[in-house]
């Protein structure tokens, strides 16, 4: 193929391709010469111009295909229109001729058709440069229309279309004649044809006016006749030919002189007359009414009627938004007209009027939701209220005129049914949509919408009022807050008007539809409400059976209600369930005998009410058990049990009933099957199995019915086929724009569909759409659908006599029915058969014997067979469920071999169709094709079957056959990837477009080969590389395809193969295409875009976004006007779209789309990105300024439209986005949140605005967080004051995050203060709505959380600018303290528990912070006293805030304090495990109620933790001690002390003593703490964790708690116990670091307790017996320490993991292994280092809680860890610093050294002999080889130090020791490392000083000599710097002490070795001038210390000056020299007065 890869066609390669590969060769080329013409320079071009016409032109001859000679058209276009135009003539000449020809035969054809499309493209890129010649040309072409068959006419059709385009105006001569041709075609035989006729006449209309002037009525019909008998892609493109037409003819103006005369002005009246025609009388014409319509016997049919729907769409779309809200008045009445009685014929059968009344909800729908922004949507909603009263007072007036038996029969009143069911569906559709944005509509009276719709509930009609119910519903579910207030109105007015037959059906409808729309509201309903319609229920069952009159709305009313009810949930229904499986038992006899009897006495209408009863009783059942099966236990089941054979009874004898008492029984006794069939089904099967074969007797009749005349296959069978399948049978079945009208021509003429009034009981389900009416089909074809789920359950359940019983009678009811009725017996009971194979697959059955398969087999393969498509596709998943079922490889094989025989001898299309797909299905539940002998005899059949191109069906199935194989067979398939990519190929290039069914299954075939091969793709071996080259060649043929779905296929094949490599698809082009169909009318074709968008993304999203802009930038040609990424790029384009689109799945893909692209380039692409988010939130309503005409018509435009002129550009730039809906503002909302988290994680320069303005000073590309924070803030603020719920809970979100984040960036030009103080105002003013009454609790509760998030953030500091957003807290802080009295009745009780417990939780947040801010104050405020003492003015300064903060929260403390321990006290109450149950209070808690407990519970889980640890600290800073003498009693509901709990108020004791106050509370604390940190669930929130730690920190810092925790040691333990658990599992250093501390203070309440113990035994034994004192402490005599039982165990257990996790080399088991290399030294991470420091500390301390035999146990393992850690770590630093960890084990030591202990008399000689030990473990790490250069001496001489300096003198003075210890300082003085040699200097410094001689003598006499040598050797080489400088000072330091602590015989000749060393250091005058820096120092230190020491010992000074002239002269000048000094110094000062003072000044102020 890179041979093809060229600019002319190499010939001679060419010709040496076979056939087929010269075809894709061919191909290749075109397709290379497309992407090469366009950059090629022009004399180039020329140049090879006159060879390449030649191969081209030559081409045509050589019969292209389809796509070949597209391409091959296109190049010839785009040579001649950049190269020379001079040989085109003789081109279209050529082509002329060949249109011409005589040839007829089929060969030739291709070559026809090729130069039809090379004259279309032509004149298309050349126009007008081809002067007259077009009129020869469109008159040869038209000529050659005549006779040609539809491929030709399609493709002149199109051909015509592009000489349109090309010559525009030009073309006016041609206009009428092209006219009368593309006419003829509209309504071709061919759907194709007609596509391309509406193209044309589509492209016709922009320049000829006689369309929509003159002819237009005619258009109008014709369009109408087009519609007839059309498939949905006509109707797509007539529709929009149409409705364009329409548009155009109402907004035209121009009134050319010509057509002056007979010209008429359209008005929209006449459009709307014109398009009503064809929707009322379809295609008959206007005046040409058939005697067939004025008898009133034909209808309209329904292609006509879905097509004019979508054309007023297309209509209304052309003109715009504007247009719309301009006029949407009359467009409304109009509308709705259309069903109204004026037009009797549209409604005169229930079908036609479902039909209708469907088409004109599509239009409102697509229209007014599709079109209009929330504001203009609020406006129509007041329009269609203003309908819906005009109607009722027709009916009241109807009502009122006549007596009540006229009423039923007026007109008007039946007339308005139609109507109102419009209007009410859309106004609830409209109010859905708009969710709380639509307050402000129904807050306003003047409209009075609720008043509306509540008043036709009581509508004569049952459609109306069930439809005024639903619309309640959608009101409810989009404003929860109106579910309470309207279930009460319609409870109190049925209650009124129980005697009014309408009024108890549509208040009942009203209620049952409110119930079912609770579960959409997470608010609720207050939990009494279900009490009362239990109420209300069981009065009108009561009193059904008083007045007959309306005894049937009664019962219907009962037991709806109850059926609705149980949508409530298990929490509900559980209370009235003793009520309810009563009236279940009552409403059926209870025994056959009675049934007999009221056989006997009923007559019709009695029977009537009870069928009606029992089928609502049958649902209520069906609803309790689908709700509740929670409550599903097994007594409750046996008590639902007595009754169901009793109702199966019924069913057995129904049939009997019917006969005697006549029609009037037929839908009841339907109904009353329905139910039972649909209770059975979802009971378990065991409950009934003695009424199995009654059963199923009825069900084999009900399947078998033979006066069923509806064929029921579009509803029954779709959900039977396999999805995959359902593709095979065109658009219908598939996902569409317009399913909701197209769905009534896929069932039939006999049913148009589901609608409400066929099954009242559906109005409290849940939907599959959010706002689309429930559709339930009527009775008759719903007892079919029930029959066969049911039939599916029971025959997997019956013994295998029955089955063959069963099946054997199925067979015969099929054989004995003829004709249309066989084939409807035989789908029904395919699909009762079906659905039993799958339930038997589910249960893992088996089928049966022999016998039963054989059966089983002979219905599957009937099916096969049948005529439906539907019926064939069933069949063959059912197969596929057979062969998975018996699971035999022979049965498998021989069902595969009974297909192989029929194909190769079947002619007829139905049963190649039918077996080749059972092929492809037969191994899909298998596992997959394991046997190649198999998979090559499919592989043949279906090859040869995919090559009749006699008929495109049998293709398609062969095709999408091929695929399910491909796809089944896995890796075997690979020996035919290359024969199947070749015949996928072959067939792409040759099939005629029209046969889109074909292509859709080839583009299948293509996406199963490229799985196949899979990443095998990215090789780059040859045969690797040519099959990818024909896989994008495929892909590149059906990218050209006309049909939509073929161009989706293509899509998802490049997608694959971009997943499996992405080097060979080239991503520009890919990304070219995605971006020209994100706006195509096809739903799947948008769907693939985004999906394969989605993928892109997440790879490569900057190159996919900068694609599209360049895209949009370089293209010359319009582009598709919808999308407008040239400003807003992609990323605007689909928000743009999400905004649109009312798909879910699609709009979910978009969302990730989004945030995959925000992911990898929000932070580079920032302002874009924030700017993109405000212009969504900032698009609110109120830019509505002008209209968005669509302007695809730009000539239009240039003639000055009177709509258009008011599109003025500059208004469309500022905003992209008009009036987005509340959903995309709430996602524009969440993706600023994620940008600030992406930002977080980018870099600290986001939050540092100094930092910021630097990088941006540098670089302006650079861009930051921190700049943006002013349009942060106002995004936040705008969606925070919102209508919308959701939206102001997003912007609440996003202003938290904002507060958390920022609040630290300080404002550089204000110091001392924050960059966010700025935005208070904003903050208080978005956060106060939140606290208004109205707002939902969910919108307080988070406000609060933002509340307590700003005030703790620090950000104001000024108390009065504080207590604005305080002032909210404590205004919700009183409505906490009112209690349950006070609460809301709108919503569950629950809500209640949540906005107390965020209120609680906030301000618990705000304690802790105020509590923590003065415990940092108070450190740095001894901080600053030691440092210095002017500092009282600025320390009142800075505790200003947080005293003040605490103030701001002391007031209300003593409340806030009761109510924290009532939630703890609830939570507590919440947390028990479920046997506890029966100990909880009956009436609920203090802020929960006992019926909604489980609702919550998730409130207590996500505040408890903060408030557990505001309440530790409230009880910490009170020290315990209980101020309020009146604790019992509070102001709350119930008395909230921890004293109550579980305890009858008459079991209380009245007041309790403060310390069971105390102990209650600490248990309380401690308890919920422990059993929240035994087992923190996986996903348990770090911060609850560390608040639970930090609560327990603050609980034993104070001594009450810790004496209970010391005193009981058992509990010590076991929180031990539980933290060491907590430290295994989690691994954040936060945690292990809380929980160390907690360990540590536990240690210390045990010191404290073994103290006292001690202290309180040698005060009460005297010091008398002081040797019988019995030991305290742990190991008590023995030594011996429990685990389990031992704190000290548990302690040193904790304390070995944290430092074996952090240094695994000190476990011994571990140094030796190969995960710890030896000798390596780790440096700890900070954290690391902070954990061992920690768990050291708490190490020291632990002997301290044993007996002297208990700490001689542990002190080895003490040691070993504490000595371990400083030979691990202690490593040399840069700076000389000592490592965290080694400071903190020197500490311990030092720490353990000096414990008592080691003085204790029982435990000295074993402490002395392991702290010798220790020493020689410490001296032992020096002797390591090769480890000294590592290891840092100055730690282990330090170590050394602190035991000579800490431990008894009896340890270190043993002479080896001390001789040892001696000689490493001795090495350390020699160190080359200054560092090293001060360091060592200061130890000796204070070793020399040990009070004890014994110690410091030896140490004196070994060192002295040497450090003098030291200082002598300094006299001839002068320090030369800082370091060596500080080594002398420290030398000459050491010498001065040791001279002040000789004893008075040796001191004097000390002083006279000392005082010759310090007078060399001194320097002369010229010295000192030249001397270095070092030298200046030392000569000043060494003259300090003369000074100091000459006085003290002036005897010596004064001999050693006297025998010394040289020193005593060196002496004299230094001090003179001093002095001189010193005056300089004190006269500069004197001189500038002024300056020194005002220096003073700064410095006292800082």
């Amino acid at each position: 193929m890179e041979l093809a890869h060229s600019l002319l066609l190499k010939e001679e390669a060419y010709n040496q391709l076979g056939e087929f590969q010269k075809a894709e060769f061919i191909f290749e080329w075109l397709q290379f010469l497309e992407k090469l013409l366009p950059v090629t320079s022009r004399a180039d071009i020329r140049e090879n111009q006159k060879k390449l016409v030649e191969q081209l032109t030559s081409l045509l001859n050589n019969s292209p295909g389809p796509p070949t000679r597209r391409l091959l058209a296109k190049n010839l276009a785009v040579l001649y229109s950049t190269g020379d135009t001079f040989s085109v003539y003789q081109t279209i000449d050529k082509c002329n001729e060949l249109i011409r020809s005589k040839d007829d035969s089929p060969s030739y054809l291709p070559t026809k058709l090729a130069a039809v499309v090379c004259l279309g493209y032509l004149y298309k890129k050349l126009g007008r440069i081809l002067g007259n010649s077009f009129t020869d040309t469109v008159g040869n072409v038209l000529k050659a229309m005549k006779n040609a068959e539809s491929q030709g006419r399609y493709e002149i059709m199109l051909s015509l279309q592009n000489i349109l385009n090309g010559l525009g105006a030009a073309a006016i001569p041609c206009h009428r004649d092209i006219y009368k041709a593309a006419r003829s075609c509209l309504t071709d035989r061919s759907m194709a044809v007609r596509c391309a006729a509406a193209k044309c006449l589509l492209e016709l209309q922009n320049e000829a006016i006689f369309m929509w002037s003159t002819d237009l009525d005619s258009v109008v019909t014709l369009c109408f006749k087009s519609f007839e008998g059309s498939n949905y892609d006509v109707r797509l493109a007539v529709s929009k030919l149409l409705g364009t037409i329409l548009a155009r003819a109402l907004t035209s103006k121009q009134i050319t002189a010509s057509t002056k005369h007979n010209f008429r002005r359209v008005s929209l009246e006449d459009v709307m007359e014109l398009l009503g025609t064809g929707f009322l009388r379809g295609s008959c014409g206007f005046l040409r009414a058939s005697g067939d319509m004025l008898k009133g016997t034909s209808s309209v049919s329904r292609d006509v009627r879905v097509g004019v729907t979508q054309a007023y769409v297309v209509f209304v779309s052309t003109l715009g938004a504007q247009w719309l809200e301009r006029n949407f008045s009359a467009f409304l009445s109009h509308i709705l007209d259309l069903v109204s009685q004026s037009h009797p014929k549209a409604v005169q059968s229930a079908m036609d009027a479902i039909g209708c009344r469907r088409c004109v909800s599509f239009i409102l729908r697509a229209t007014v939701g599709g079109l209009l922004g929330e504001k203009a949507q609020i406006a129509a909603a007041k329009e269609i209220c203003q309908a819906i009263w005009k109607l009722k007072k027709v009916v009241d007036a109807a009502i009122s005129d006549g007596n009540l038996e006229t009423k039923i029969n007026t007109t008007d009143v039946t007339a308005s049914q139609h109507v109102l069911v419009c209007a009410l569906q859309e106004l609830g559709s409209l109010i859905h949509g708009l969710g709380t944005t639509a307050a402000p509509l129904l807050q306003d009276s003047s409209t009075g919408v609720l008043e509306a719709v509540i008043s036709v509930i009581l509508h004569p009609s049952i459609s109306v009022r069930l439809t005024a119910a639903w619309c309640l519903r959608c009101i409810a579910v989009a404003l929860p807050s109106y579910v309470s207030l309207l279930l009460d109105r319609c409870i109190e007015r049925l209650s009124a008007l129980k005697s009014c037959p309408e009024a108890v059906t549509g208040y009942s409808f009203a209620v049952a539809a409110l119930l079912g729309a609770v579960k959409h509201c997470p608010l609720g309903i207050p939990h009494g409400k279900g009490k009362v319609i239990m109420t209300v229920a069981e009065d009108l069952l009561r009193s059904a059976s008083q007045n007959s009159r309306i005894s049937l709305q009664r019962m219907q009313a009962g037991w709806l209600l109850i059926a609705a009810l149980m949508t409530l949930g298990p929490a509900v229904v559980q209370h009235h369930l003793p009520r309810i499986l009563l009236l279940w038992k009552c409403i059926f006899p209870s025994s056959p005998k009675d049934l007999e009897t009221e056989k006997t006495r009923g007559d019709a209408f009695t029977w009537q009410v009870t069928l009606e009863g029992r089928a609502g009783a049958l649902c209520a059942i069906k609803s309790f058990v689908s709700h509740c099966a929670g409550l599903l236990t097994d007594e409750v089941v046996q008590r639902l049990l007595p009754p169901l054979p009793s109702a199966v009874d019924l069913l057995t004898q129904l049939s009997s009933i019917y006969k005697s008492y006549g029609n009037s029984l037929k839908t009841p006794s339907t109904v009353y099957r329905q139910k039972l069939y649909e209770l059975l089904a979802v009971l378990p099967p065991k409950a009934y199995e003695g009424d199995f074969s009654a059963v199923l007797k009825e069900l084999v009749a009900d399947l078998t019915v033979t006066d069923s005349q509806i064929d029921a296959s579009a509803f029954l069978l779709p959900s039977l086929c396999h999805e995959n399948d359902l593709l095979l049978l065109g658009p219908l079945l598939q996902e569409t724009d317009h399913r909701f009208i197209e769905e009534q021509l896929l069932l039939g003429n006999s049913i148009a569909g589901g609608s409400l009034e066929y099954d009242p009981y559906s109005i409290y389900e849940k939907f599959a759409k959010g706002d689309s009416v429930p559709k339930p089909l009527p009775p008759a074809l719903s007892v079919i659908s029930a029959a066969s789920r049911l039939f599916g359950v029971m025959f997997s359940h019956i013994t295998e006599s029955h089955r063959l019983q069963v099946l054997e009678q199925l067979l015969n009811s099929i054989k004995q029915t003829k004709g249309s009725r066989q084939q409807i017996v035989q789908l029904h009971v395919v699909s009762a058969f079906s659905t039993s194979l799958k339930h038997l697959a589910n249960c893992k059955g088996s089928l049966g014997s022999e016998e039963v398969r054989r059966s089983a087999l002979m219905l599957v393969m009937g099916a096969l067979e049948s005529n439906n498509p539907l019926l064939r596709c069933a069949a063959a998943e059912c197969l596929a469920r057979l062969a998975q079922v018996v699971s035999d490889s022979a049965f498998t094989a021989g069902l595969a071999q009974v297909s192989f025989d029929k194909l190769k001898s079947a002619r007829d299309v139905v049963s190649r169709t039918g077996h080749s797909l059972a092929l492809g299905c037969l191994y899909r539940y298998l596992g997959g094709i394991s046997s190649t002998q198999h998979l090559n005899a499919c592989v043949g059949i279906l090859y040869t079957l995919s090559q009749d191109s006699t008929s495109p069906d049998v293709q398609a199935w062969a095709l999408h056959s091929l695929s399910l194989i491909v796809d089944l067979a896995g890796p075997l398939y690979h020996v035919h990837v290359e024969p199947t990519l070749s015949l996928v190929l072959m067939l792409l290039l040759s099939v005629p477009p029209a046969y889109a069914e074909v292509h859709q299954s080839l583009g299948r075939c293509l996406n199963a080969l490229i799985t196949t091969l899979g990443p095998e793709l990215q090789g780059s071996s040859t045969a690797v590389s040519a099959l990818r080259t024909s896989c994008l060649l495929g892909c590149a043929v059906m990218q050209d395809n006309p049909d939509c779905l073929v161009q989706a296929q293509a899509i998802s094949c490049l997608q694959q193969l971009h997943m499996f490599s992405p080097r060979h698809v080239n991503l520009s082009n890919l990304v070219c295409c995605l971006c020209m169909n994100l706006c195509s009318s096809y739903l799947l074709l948008r769907r693939a875009v985004v999906a394969c968008l989605r993928q892109l993304v997440q790879r490569e999203a900057a190159e996919v976004s900068e694609y599209a802009v360049a895209l949009v930038k370089e293209s010359k040609e319009d582009f598709t006007p919808d999308v407008n990424i040239r400003e807003i790029g992609l990323e605007g384009a689909l928000l743009g779209l999400l905004d649109k689109e009312l798909d879910p799945r699609l709009c979910q893909d978009i969302k990730e789309t989004l945030t995959h692209m925000l992911t990898s380039m929000a932070v580079e692409k920032l302002s874009f990105w924030l700017k993109l988010c405000k212009d969504v939130l900032a698009a609110s309503a109120d830019f509505n300024t002008v209209a968005s005409i669509d302007t695809t018509q730009e000539e239009e435009t240039a003639k000055g439209d009177d709509v258009s002129v008011l599109t003025s550009d500059s208004d469309d730039r500022f905003h992209p986005f008009r009036n987005p809906r509340w959903s995309t503002r709430v996602f524009a909302a969440e993706c600023v949140c994620k940008i600030i988290s992406q930002c977080e994680n980018a870099g600290s320069a986001h939050f540092d605005i100094t930092l910021a303005q630097e990088r941006k000073q540098r670089d302006s590309r650079d861009d930051f967080l921190v700049l943006h924070l002013a349009d942060l803030v106002r995004m936040a603020f705008m969606a925070a004051t919102d209508h919308s719920d959701q939206l102001r809970l997003s912007g609440l979100q996003m202003l938290q995050i904002i507060v958390r984040k920022f609040a630290a960036v300080p404002e550089p030009e204000f110091p001392g203060h924050v960059i966010l103080e700025q935005y208070q105002a904003n903050v208080g003013a978005a956060l106060r709505p939140a606290f208004a009454p109205e707002t939902p609790p969910d919108v307080t509760a988070k406000a609060c959380q933002v509340c307590s998030a700003w005030i703790a953030s620090g950000v104001v500091s000024d108390l009065n600018d504080l207590r604005r957003v305080h002032q909210l807290l404590v205004s919700s802080l009183l409505k906490v303290q009112a209690g349950k009295e006070a609460q809301n009745e709108q919503y569950n009780e629950s809500t209640s528990t949540m906005e107390v417990l965020a209120v609680l939780k906030a301000w618990a947040e705000v304690y802790i912070v105020a509590i923590e801010k003065q415990k940092n104050q108070s450190d740095t405020h001894k901080h600053s006293l030691k440092i210095v003492n002017s500092s009282e003015e600025s320390y009142r300064d800075v505790t200003f805030s947080a005293s003040g903060l605490l103030d701001l929260v002391q007031a209300d403390l003593g409340t806030l304090s009761k109510l924290w321990l009532a939630a703890l006290q609830d939570f507590a109450l919440l947390t028990l495990p479920p046997e506890y149950a029966s100990q909880l209070p009956a009436e609920g808690g203090t802020f929960y109620t006992a019926e909604t407990i489980e609702n919550a519970r998730p409130h207590y889980y996500s505040s408890w933790a903060l408030i557990l640890y505001a309440t530790a600290l409230w009880l910490t800073s009170t020290g315990f001690i209980v101020v309020d003498p009146d604790e019992g009693v509070t102001n709350l509901s119930r008395p909230v002390t921890p004293t109550t709990m579980c305890q009858d108020s008459s079991t209380r004791p009245l007041v309790k003593s403060p310390e069971d106050v105390n102990t209650d509370r600490f248990h309380l604390i401690l308890g919920i703490s422990v059993e929240f940190l035994c087992s923190p669930g996986s996903d348990a929130a770090m911060e609850n964790i560390i608040a639970c730690l930090h609560a327990l920190q603050a609980l034993f810092d104070v001594p009450w708690p810790r004496s209970k925790i010391g005193g009981d040691q058992e509990l010590g333990v076991e929180l031990l116990n539980v933290l060491h658990r907590l430290i295994l599992t989690r691994e954040s250093p936060d945690i292990q670091l809380a929980a160390l501390e907690v360990v540590r203070l536990i240690l210390f309440a045990a010191q404290e307790h073994v103290k006292e113990k001690r202290r309180s035994a040698e005060v009460d034994d005297g010091a008398a017996e002081k040797e019988t004192l019995p030991e305290f402490g742990e190991g008590k005599d023995t030594g011996g320490l429990v685990p389990g039982k031992s704190l000290v165990f548990a302690t040193l257990e904790l304390c070995v993991c944290i430092l074996v996790r952090q240094l695994p080399q000190l476990n011994p088991k571990l140094t030796g292994s190969p995960a710890v290399p030896p000798g390596k030294h780790l440096l700890l991470s900070e954290d690391g280092s902070r954990l061992v420091a920690a768990a050291l500390v708490i190490l020291s301390d632990v002997p301290a809680i044993c007996s002297p035999e208990g700490s001689v146990s542990v002190l080895p393992t003490i040691l070993y860890l504490i000595i371990g850690v400083l030979k691990e770590t202690a490593v040399k630093l840069q700076d000389g610093q000592l490592p965290l960890t080694v400071a903190a084990s020197l500490q311990a030591l030092k720490g353990l050294l000096s414990s008592p202990m080691a003085r204790a008399e029982k435990s000295q000689n074993a402490w002395t002999n392991l702290l010798r030990s220790a020493l020689v473990t410490v001296l032992d790490c020096w002797d390591q080889d090769g480890l000294l250069q590592e290891l840092d001496e100055i730690s282990l001489l330090t170590a050394i130090t602190v035991f000579v300096m800490s431990t008894s003198p009896e340890v270190t003075t043993v002479e080896c020791l001390q001789k040892r210890c001696m000689e490493k300082f001795k090495t350390t003085l020699d160190s080359k490392d200054p560092l090293v040699q001060c360091k060592c200097y200061q130890l000796l410094h204070s070793i020399f000083q040990h009070p004890n001689k014994t110690v410091s003598y030896p140490y004196i006499h070994s060192l002295v000599p040497s450090i003098v040598g030291k200082l002598q050797e300094t006299e001839k080489a002068k320090p030369e710097n800082a370091a060596e400088l500080q080594v002398i000072q420290e030398g000459i330091k050491v010498v001065t002490a040791l001279t002040a602590a000789a004893e008075e015989q040796h001191r004097a000749h000390l002083v006279a070795c000392f005082l010759p060393i310090l007078i060399s250091f001194l320097l002369d005058e010229n010295a000192l001038v030249s001397a270095t820096i070092s030298a200046k120092n030392l000569h000043e230190f060494a003259l300090q210390t003369l000074m100091q020491i000459g006085p003290q010992y002036s005897s010596v000074f004064k001999k050693l000056m006297a025998s010394s002239p040289t020193m005593k002269a060196r002496l004299e000048s230094a001090i003179k020299g001093n002095q001189e000094s010193i005056k300089v110094k004190t006269t500069k000062h004197a001189k500038t007065p002024g300056k020194s003072s005002s220096i003073q000044l700064k410095t006292n102020f800082l």
